[in-house]
């Protein structure tokens, strides 16, 4: 007989009694045993379900990563802003007084979870023994909207925050609760943490952010990957993210070496070019000798007709040197070409200093220029982080292939 009056049935068919002889009212519960056959099926998870869960597991560890680096921006700039007004009065209370009667209910939450964390060990860093530190985004952009005179001085437009934050609530609410975060609303959370943290005066200080922004997650862990900083599958994929105006517009320096350099010639065009040149780019075009026997082993490999290869590389040169003849200085845009087996495709964008771009393609026997895996690689190294400025030194793949190109360069011959 259970606790609660109900006769449970026996654990064994050899002991006295049987579910055949239970008393009427008895409640029979299933026996171990009886399931035991079932559970590996019901807990099994095939290809499908484990690649739906790493891709929510993937989308949710971005979207994270982005919400932790606002709150504590702003946990900061809230800091910054109210505690000299209300710490001289208030002491260590200034966030419960600067929340007033209106943020009375959640900011004494904060205070009771805080006093739960401290005795159960959960504060593992004294820094963040403050009720501060416990206050969520919407808290916090509360106090910001409660004390916004105090915050005017420092930004523009209180419009711009509030409607980021906005942006930010559903995944917020999606991400706290680890439901499913499709890629739209994670790509409009990306664009709008970035946008508040730049508002909010914590933009990247990394030179090259201009033209190629530093991804959060870049910032996080792209020292495991040297200086690359997107993969590729191809050039279309490519171009889809990055246009040929954000890789090469606005460039003070640009060197170019490959084949037919067709990134450049056919989706920059000449107008663009022109423009770019008499702004002050200095450029060096190096393309692989239409004439030359490495030229016919790339037309056999590919499978393409004979002299088709070349006629693409003459077409591609004549183009740039009618770019040429229409600059003051004619100097500043030099073309060369070269003889050796050509082994790669880089795009060197302001390669002389610490925030160059470089689009580097290798040539693969059987695929052609605009199907080969793409790699998009930051200069100056890698990103910098806090305490390893004097460690960063010349390392990564930009400089090797920066290099490359020099040496290329001095061994081809100028185009007249």
């Amino acid at each position: 007989m259970s606790s609660g009056g109900l006769e449970l049935p026996p654990g064994d068919s050899g002991h006295e009694g049987s579910s055949a002889d239970a008393p009427p009212g008895a409640v029979s519960l299933a026996r171990p045993m009886e399931m035991g056959s079932q559970i590996g099926p019901e807990l099994d998870w095939g290809a499908d379900a484990w690649s739906e869960v790493r891709t929510r597991a993937q989308r949710a560890g971005r979207a994270y990563i982005w919400l932790n680096l606002v709150e504590q921006r702003l946990r900061a700039v809230v800091a910054a802003v109210l505690r000299p007004i209300y710490e001289p009065v208030h002491g260590d209370d200034w966030v419960v007084a600067a929340a007033g009667p209106a943020g009375q209910e959640w900011v004494q939450r904060a205070v009771a979870v805080r006093e739960v964390s401290r005795r159960k060990g959960y504060l593992l860093d004294p820094a963040d023994d403050n009720i501060l530190s416990f206050l969520t985004l919407p808290q916090l952009r509360e106090l910001m909207v409660q004390h916004w005179p105090c915050f005017e001085p420092y930004f523009d437009d209180r419009r711009d925050v509030e409607l980021a934050l906005d942006e930010l609530e559903v995944t917020r609410n999606v991400v706290s609760r680890n439901r499913a975060l499709s890629e739209t609303v994670l790509a409009q959370a990306e664009r709008a943490s970035a946008r508040l943290l730049d508002i909010l005066g914590a933009g990247s200080d990394v030179p090259s952010a201009r033209r190629l922004p530093v991804d959060a997650v870049e910032d996080l862990v792209g020292d495991r990957y040297a200086d690359v900083v997107a993969v590729h599958p191809d050039r279309v994929r490519l171009l889809r993210q990055f246009p040929a105006e954000d890789i090469f517009g606005g460039a003070r320096r640009l060197d170019a070496i490959g084949i037919g350099l067709n990134l450049l010639v056919q989706n920059f065009s000449g107008r663009r070019l022109v423009r770019l040149a008499e702004s002050g780019c200095r450029v060096r075009l190096l393309f692989l000798n239409p004439a030359s026997s490495a030229v016919k082993r790339r037309e056999r490999e590919l499978g393409l007709k004979r002299s088709e290869l070349s006629r693409s590389v003459e077409m591609n040169i004549l183009h740039m040197r009618r770019v040429r003849a229409k600059l003051r200085d004619p100097g500043a845009f030099e073309i060369q070409v070269f003889d050796e087996t050509p082994r790669f495709t880089a795009y060197l964008v302001d390669g002389d200093g610490s925030d160059g771009i470089a689009v580097v393609q290798s040539y693969l026997r059987r695929t052609r220029g605009m199907e080969a895996p793409v790699l998009v690689l930051r200069g100056g190294g890698r990103v910098v982080k806090p305490g390893e400025i004097g460690e960063m030194g010349e390392t990564g793949l930009f400089t090797t292939y920066r290099e490359e190109f020099e040496a290329a360069w001095v061994d081809s011959r100028p185009v007249s």
